[in-house]
């Protein structure tokens, strides 16, 4: 029996405050919407969804050492990470990617490329796959497919 594969939708900090927090930046959707884009697409590509959000930098290392397991044992097909602020922060998010060898998007609603200063350098670019940014929640059915691909 053939079981199918998952991704792995994490999201960072403030990322459970999509649709009230900065909408004119963010956009109006809410991180369910988010879900329901995601497990849409998903099903598209034939895989399940496991959609998590914290504001904690502990418990996304924790998530990310885990999928490095599930990868490694074949019930998983990546991670799509919008670590938020954490992306211009985190050794420790960027050393759990590479520690755990998991395939990871890295994805960001907005361009930040477009915005302050700050933004524009990321410590997980360099250990992701890939990075998709300024496409809105779009952005997460791109780098599910991604994966697929």
């Amino acid at each position: 029996m053939t079981t199918r594969k998952a991704v792995l939708v994490l999201n960072g900090p403030n990322l459970n405050l999509l649709g009230r927090r900065e909408p004119a930046v963010y956009g109006a959707h809410t991180l369910d919407h988010v879900r329901g884009l995601c497990m849409d697409t998903c099903a598209q590509h034939g895989f399940d969804l496991d959609f998590r959000q914290s504001n904690h930098e502990g418990v996304l290392i924790d998530a990310l050492h885990e999928a490095g397991v599930a990868q490694a044992e074949g019930r998983l097909a990546g991670v799509v990470l919008n670590a938020g602020a954490h992306t211009h922060t985190s050794l420790a998010l960027r050393d759990a990617i590479a520690g755990a060898r998991v395939r990871t998007i890295e994805l960001h609603i907005t361009n930040v490329h477009a915005r302050e200063d700050f933004r524009h350098h990321s410590w997980i670019a360099p250990v992701a796959e890939g990075v998709i940014a300024g496409f809105g929640i779009r952005g997460y059915a791109l780098a599910i497919a991604a994966l697929a691909a």
